[in-house]
């Protein structure tokens, strides 16, 4: 099991000398998704750049961001854009965030991603909430501290339930599906599409797997929901692009938005 990362206690120092709130949900806004956090009014926002020994993400549509604020009466932290594993090839620099989110006292962890449909149903621009995932980064997360059970499901099935709920009361269309994370940076082949799907998967992408493993491990509440994007290579007759993937998610701006403000809506009246 890898300690967690020098530094931690020093960005978190920082951070907590910079806020008035405690945190109880974090959002992680993948790309071209960041843009929600900016709807928060009388946030705190720091720049990663600031906060001592965190590391920064390269990658267009990460703004590099964490954004406290209330809304609906629940503290949260909105970390606009992720830092991918194929950036630094440093497992705790992708984890960096989550364990960010822990000691700040953070419960609940709404992870959101671009991700390419495999399912041949999902068109760009949809919505899909992960129901499970499949790693296939090679990459492990032990924890010592392990509060998830052996064949339990990453991601919270009351959480799963209550995002269900809040698309169909809001006529969001959502699917519910398996997420394939990979390491990247390149896209997938054709091939390795086709291998993804046979696994069960309905979406790939280059990240969270990672995130969530270690978030339900440290036992938070995770869910998590990727904007489809592009259709996967094989799927798609058109060559992949990062363009590509920021247009979609602009089209699904206001349908993610609507969702994910009501899953926080939802979230407040559950504690209060």
């Amino acid at each position: 099991m890898p300690s967690p990362p020098r530094g931690l206690e020093k960005s978190i120092e920082f951070i907590r000398s910079n806020i008035h709130i405690q945190p109880r949900l974090a959002l992680v806004l993948g790309s071209g998704l960041g843009d929600l956090a900016e709807t928060f009014t009388g946030s705190t926002i720091l720049d990663t750049r600031t906060i001592p020994h965190y590391p920064i993400s390269t990658i267009e549509g990460h703004k590099g961001k964490l954004v406290f604020a209330t809304y609906a009466s629940l503290p949260l932290v909105a970390f606009q854009g992720r830092l991918h594993f194929y950036e630094s090839n440093d497992l705790e620099a992708v984890l960096y965030p989550v364990r960010i989110a822990k000691a700040l006292g953070v419960e609940t962890l709404i992870v959101t991603n671009a991700a390419g449909g495999i399912n041949p149903d999902y068109q760009p621009g949809d919505l899909m909430l992960l129901a499970d995932q499949i790693n296939l980064t090679g990459e492990e997360v032990f924890e010592k501290s392990d509060q998830r059970k052996v064949g339990n499901s990453i991601y919270d099935k009351s959480l799963i339930e209550l995002i269900q709920t809040i698309s169909r009361n809001k006529s969001i269309p959502l699917w519910v599906g398996i997420y394939g994370g990979v390491k990247g940076p390149s896209y997938e082949t054709a091939a390795e599409v086709q291998m993804v799907g046979k696994l069960g998967g309905d979406a790939v992408g280059m990240s969270t797997v990672l995130e969530t493993s270690l978030a339900s491990a440290l036992g938070m509440r995770v869910a998590g929901v990727s904007c489809i994007t592009n259709k996967a290579t094989g799927i798609s007759p058109h060559k992949l692009s990062h363009d590509e993937v920021t247009v979609a998610a602009n089209r699904a701006k206001k349908d993610f938005a609507r969702l994910i403000l009501g899953i926080i809506e939802e979230l407040a009246r559950e504690e209060a």
